[in-house]
């Protein structure tokens, strides 16, 4: 715990005269922050109360967000029913169509204006209320360098749909049917009518994307209360655990139970193992090692890579199975999936409320018969979702989503077909004539952090509309960028160095082969060094943004880290003291 966290709690709440601003005058500063607070209609009665901080994250942009007004007044109920004064305030929200060029680019404001405001106003605790992909890191983020007591609230899944009788739900099946549209098996107005039908509540996506991936992580790690990560937006449910949140507060802001106390390596430890057996986003594990690394602690990928190999896939939900979120919550939620990995997990982390996770998991309904998450002897996918990937291409790794690739691309050696930046891409796609066909390996530099910047969700490679018609579902596709937790493919991602550092992906050429060999861990370029080094000496810079980068992109390129160490910023990463997995 931080010195200044033990300032201001010492086991008592200090409500209304926590973080006095600075006027040299202690007594006035308080006599003037109630005399303000007063026009809100607030007694000293009020006022002498736990003070528990609200992060409101509504926006008309956000339909993920679209429930949280209602979340608010409940978790408002949950402080009051226990003593405590619930005050809300805004932060910055993010969706994820909704952020030029990427919501991954401001994911670190978020994280900074989320932490700030924390810091800066008078609270006890906090429920931060977050539910589209970046949102939940940000203020996870936030809330780990902040380090007051903080209860995390999702706002959770919305319910799938119907398409001519098919089930549908964003947004495995927003990219399913958009590649049948490129390719000419549905025509514009079947396209226009499912389009209608994908999102049919607020809430987050129904599958297990980035979002549902963050809720299942923010349960597992301990920071969310128990069987809280898979109720809908829309139920009734929800409602109940934004009140029970409120509550939760104010005894943690009474017991001064900070997040460092909660998120320990063990306790990342058991998330890297939920993220594995979930099929969980590749984005979650950046996430991770950002929030990680915001308390000292780095993630150790080639132990990550080691624990996928004992870590099968169970949950059998899109994009790597087959159901959505909402038959999860009804198979009993995340402890159903808990309760099968016991054997790997650290089952002595505490939690929010007080009890190990073991406990939580032994105190949770126990569903015998329910068909989402499969027994570790029936696996949906026999090893862990994500597999680490190194090579010359990539000497500091990249990652696959294993269980949801082409068996037979696991091992493919291609020629490159290669696109320098997205404007390239989106220019020569579907060129009829490229030159291109169904074995070679397309190839996208410059979209990681610096390069895009904001490393966007560009990894998942459209399959060219020429190869598209001709019934080509899916290619070999590599990239320094990311890919929605939604997307299904045979896609190496993250592929660090980022080209734009001088990565070894900015060196690669048409033609050039590349070998992937997903069982050996491998990912090639079969290109002597005394080429590579040639050809780096020929590469030259690209030019810099005329005017000069100011504000937050100049913060931003001065600062960003690479995929490896989560995409935060620099400034924001004390001293790495411990690594993650932990040494038994």
């Amino acid at each position: 715990m931080s010195q200044d966290s033990d300032n201001n709690h010492n086991n008592a709440t200090r409500g209304m005269s926590n973080r006095l601003t600075n006027y040299g005058d202690a007594d006035f500063s308080l006599f003037l922050r109630k005399a303000f607070i007063k026009g809100m209609g607030y007694t000293d009665d009020a006022l002498s109360r736990p003070v528990i901080g609200i992060a409101n994250t509504y926006s008309g942009y956000n339909a993920c967000h679209g429930n949280v007004p209602g979340l608010v007044e409940s978790v408002k109920r949950g402080v009051m029913l226990a003593g405590g004064l619930p005050v809300e305030f805004p932060t910055i929200t993010l969706h994820e169509s909704f952020a030029h060029p990427t919501s991954m680019y401001l994911r670190n404001l978020m994280a900074l204006d989320t932490e700030e405001m924390i810091r800066a106003q008078p609270m006890d605790a906090v429920v931060v209320i977050g539910g589209c992909d970046k949102t939940v890191p940000a203020q996870l983020m936030a809330a780990a360098s902040a380090d007051i007591p903080t209860v995390q609230l999702v706002t959770g899944p919305m319910l799938s749909g119907s398409h001519r009788g098919t089930r549908v739900g964003a947004c495995t099946d927003c990219r399913r049917y958009w590649a049948a549209y490129r390719g000419q098996d549905i025509d514009d107005a079947e396209i226009s009518e499912v389009n209608d039908k994908l999102v049919p509540t607020v809430g987050t996506c129904s599958v297990m994307g980035t979002a549902s991936t963050m809720a299942c992580l923010a349960e597992t790690l301990g920071i969310m209360l128990p069987n809280s990560a898979t109720a809908p937006a829309v139920y009734a449910d929800r409602q109940r655990i934004a009140e029970q949140s409120g509550t939760e507060a104010v005894r943690l802001a009474r017991d001064g139970v900070t997040p460092s106390r909660i998120l320990t390596p063990k306790a990342f430890e058991n998330a890297l193992r939920v993220l594995l057996s979930l099929g969980g986003s590749t984005n979650g594990l950046i996430h991770l090692t950002a929030i990680a690394g915001r308390l000292g602690i780095d993630i150790d990928l080639d132990a990550f890579d080691r624990m996928s190999r004992e870590t099968p896939v169970l949950v059998d939900l899109k994009p790597s199975g087959e159901g959505y979120m909402e038959d999860l919550h009804r198979a009993g939620g995340l402890p159903t999936l808990l309760r099968e990995l016991k054997p790997l997990l650290h089952l002595d982390t505490m939690t929010i409320n007080g009890r190990t996770l073991g406990e939580n998991i032994d105190a949770a309904v126990h569903l015998v018969e329910q068909p989402v998450v499969r027994p570790r002897s029936r696996p949906v996918y026999a090893q862990g979702g994500i597999a680490v990937l190194r090579g010359n291409l990539a000497p500091a790794g990249a990652i696959i989503k294993q269980s949801a690739a082409s068996a037979e691309l696991m091992q493919h050696r291609g020629r490159a077909v290669v696109f320098h930046s997205l404007e390239d891409l989106a220019t020569r796609i579907d060129d009829p004539d490229l030159d291109v066909n169904a074995d070679d390996v397309l190839v996208l530099a410059n979209i990681g952090p610096k390069g895009a910047p904001g490393m966007p969700e560009a990894g998942y490679i459209p399959i060219p509309k020429k190869l598209a018609t001709q019934g080509v579902k899916d290619m070999v596709r590599i990239s320094d960028g990311r890919m929605s937790g939604t997307a299904a493919g045979t896609i190496v991602l993250h592929v660090s160095p980022e080209a734009a550092e001088g990565g070894t992906l900015g060196l690669v050429r048409d033609g050039d082969i590349i070998e992937l060999d997903v069982s050996a861990n491998r990912i090639s370029l079969e290109v002597d060094e005394q080429t590579l080094e040639s050809r780096r000496q020929e590469t030259t810079a690209p030019p810099r943004e005329q005017p000069p980068m100011l504000g937050y992109r100049r913060l931003f390129m001065e600062q960003i880290l690479q995929a490896d160490q989560g995409c935060d910023f620099k400034v924001c990463r004390p001293e790495s003291h411990c690594r993650v997995p932990t040494q038994e």
